[in-house]
């Protein structure tokens, strides 16, 4: 009788890994066939401008709202920040984009098509640039990140590649961790944006930019797939697991600190360095539309 069980358990056994096998083969090859795809999308006609406040809104966005200057993406000269190792999902490698990196082999139409639809040079799409949270912008904004990354000075240096895992590439499918920007964007439409203003209107396109590790309800809780060493978003909906209890003084400490209302410094994952970088506008948009999300308790992503 023992010996029944053991043998139908070791046939269930088996079974299930043929069939979670099959499973993960599938996804994987999903994935690869998704990023191997060409996309037939004209380059923008927007091309630079050498207007020295345009030049300056540029640097603004992409330290900011658009995160590109932070240490995880391409760093505060824009050469490429750290490699960032996410366990069995991934490793990513931002791009050196000064004029000494790969930018300069792009031209002008040609990166604002990266910029809002997540399509490389080459028609191929690119790959965890999280072009979602800052494809909103207006032309005029796109211009003005496009000609501040012409005008910095160029950085000779080398950079990796991203890496997605096997793993990884299962969690994009299943869309619990989106790696394959490309294919979630609507290249037909672009959204209507407010003009910038305090309002949650506003604040909700700004509020793209927490949403990577927040999750889509803004209530934190671990990022799946995700290795110890990174650290479990926190809720920031009016919970009172999250920021129910703050008010905007404690909001923009937050923002200019990375020190938390009780005391606790923010861990270094955190982007606060293109969050300190927003301006007043930005902040009460993004205050006020924290403000209007639905409260949910801690871990519902």
């Amino acid at each position: 009788m023992v010996k029944k069980i053991l043998k139908w358990l070791g046939v269930l056994v088996v079974l299930v890994l043929v069939v979670g096998g099959s499973f993960v083969a599938c996804q994987v090859m999903a994935y690869d066939k998704s990023v191997s795809k060409v996309y037939d999308i004209p380059p923008p006609k927007l091309e630079r401008s050498t207007d020295p406040a345009v030049i300056a809104r540029g640097k603004h966005l992409a330290e900011s709202v658009a995160g590109c200057g932070i240490k995880d993406c391409h760093g505060g000269d824009l050469s490429a920040g750290r490699t960032i190792d996410v366990g069995p999902v991934a490793t990513f490698a931002a791009s050196n984009i000064t004029p000494a990196g790969r930018v300069a082999q792009y031209s002008d139409g040609e990166l604002a098509r990266l910029i809002l639809h997540g399509i490389k040079k080459d028609g191929h799409p690119v790959q965890f640039m999280p072009i979602q949270e800052f494809n909103w912008l207006p032309d005029d904004d796109v211009i003005a990140i496009i000609s501040y990354v012409r005008s910095v000075p160029p950085v000779d240096k080398s950079t990796q590649d991203t890496h997605v895992k096997w793993f990884g590439k299962v969690l994009d499918r299943l869309d619990k961790f989106p790696l394959d920007v490309a294919r979630r964007v609507d290249h037909e439409h672009r959204p209507t944006v407010p003009s910038p203003a305090p309002t949650a209107a506003y604040g909700s396109f700004v509020g793209r930019l927490c949403l990577g590790c927040h999750g889509e309800h803004l209530s934190g809780g671990p990022i799946p797939g995700a290795p110890p060493s990174i650290p479990i978003p926190k809720n920031i909906t009016p919970h009172e697991t999250g920021i129910k209890d703050y008010t905007f003084e404690d909001f923009n400490k937050l923002l200019e600190t990375g020190i938390r209302k009780n005391g606790q410094k923010l861990d270094p994952f955190m982007p606060y360095e293109a969050l300190a970088k927003m301006d007043e506008t930005e902040r009460r948009a993004l205050w006020t539309y924290l403000r209007s999300v639905e409260p949910r308790p801690f871990g519902g992503r």
